[in-house]
């Protein structure tokens, strides 16, 4: 099976991008290779199990049916009624994420397809770089120019976070550079100034899912268990096993995504806790700041030095 993919970092806040890319017959406002477009029926475009029907400038004719939209995730997925390009079970999802750090996007698209024999990576080189990326510059170009506007009344994530602490950066490198480096579950006394004296207890492997980390931060004295580590979506997560902390059932870890506009990497370190209100005035803050945004700045001077 084919995958085409690209993603960029836009200059604007999730919510104006969404506002833009959300109408599923809006394409011609921002592809500029799409001529007209309407809805079948005249439903209405977020209406899921929809049938856009729009033309290229070159004439041709193209059918895809809205199979997911979800305004809490900022996503959306359809397939070809009437594909274009010679491809078989084409199935295409855009989403965004918010980029915290700098109240900028991430913006993602890719489609998994079967190409016909003789045609392996034809098509997914061309969707990827004339379909994908090449609608992401021009989205770019219209964000800069000020087009877009930010809805009234706006609310990220639809009043609920998916995590208690969910922060995200954009880190200028990468993102196998930036995965060797975090991928390491023992390595951070190495790039985080705060992290001091971290081993793996009983001397296992840094990459062994159960081996339990053993570190001091500050004056705290923690361990933390990897519970998963995946080279497929550059992600681990970890629980904390001991810790001076009021908190407790803490699952925490990053994921890193690629930005093919420009090389570099889109990271995102989430985290989830009971603990009381009271103590969460505190503790949500420092961890995305002093842990999560904190690494991901030392892990981007570290790997710019280079």
């Amino acid at each position: 099976m084919a995958r085409a993919y690209a993603s960029t970092i836009l200059k604007a806040p999730v919510e104006t991008v969404w506002n833009l890319v959300r109408d599923f017959n809006g394409l011609p406002r921002w592809a500029p290779d799409i001529a007209r477009s309407e809805i079948e029926g005249g439903l209405d475009s977020d209406v899921v199990g929809c049938v856009r029907s729009f033309h290229l400038r070159s004439g041709a004719h193209i059918r895809e049916r809205l199979l997911t939209l979800d305004d809490a995730n900022y996503m959306c997925s359809y397939n070809f009624e009437k594909p274009a390009f010679p491809v078989k079970n084409y199935v295409a999802t855009l989403r965004l994420y918010p980029v915290t750090q700098s109240d900028r996007t991430f913006a993602e698209w890719e489609a998994t397809f079967d190409e016909a024999p003789g045609d392996e990576g034809k098509y997914e080189a061309i969707i990827s770089r004339d379909v994908f990326a090449a609608n992401w510059k021009n989205l770019a170009k219209i964000i800069a120019a000020g087009k877009s506007q930010k809805p009234a009344n706006a609310v990220r994530w639809k009043g609920f976070a998916p995590n208690k602490v969910w922060t995200s950066r954009a880190i200028a490198a990468p993102v196998d550079k930036v995965w060797k480096v975090i991928r390491d579950f023992a390595g951070m006394a190495a790039w985080h100034d705060e992290i001091t004296r971290m081993r793996m207890l009983g001397r296992v492997r840094s990459d062994k899912v159960s081996g339990v980390r053993d570190f001091y931060f500050g004056d705290g004295h923690l361990n933390e268990e990897l519970l998963h580590l995946c080279d497929r979506t550059r992600s681990y997560s970890y629980r904390i096993t001991k810790c001076e902390i009021p908190w407790i059932n803490y699952v925490s870890g990053p994921r890193l995504w690629p930005v093919t506009a420009n090389d570099t990497t889109f990271a995102v370190w989430t985290g989830d806790w009971d603990a009381s209100p009271q103590d969460d005035l505190v503790l949500i803050p420092r961890t995305e700041q002093n842990v999560y945004q904190k690494a991901f700045a030392s892990v981007e001077r570290k790997l710019c030095k280079k």
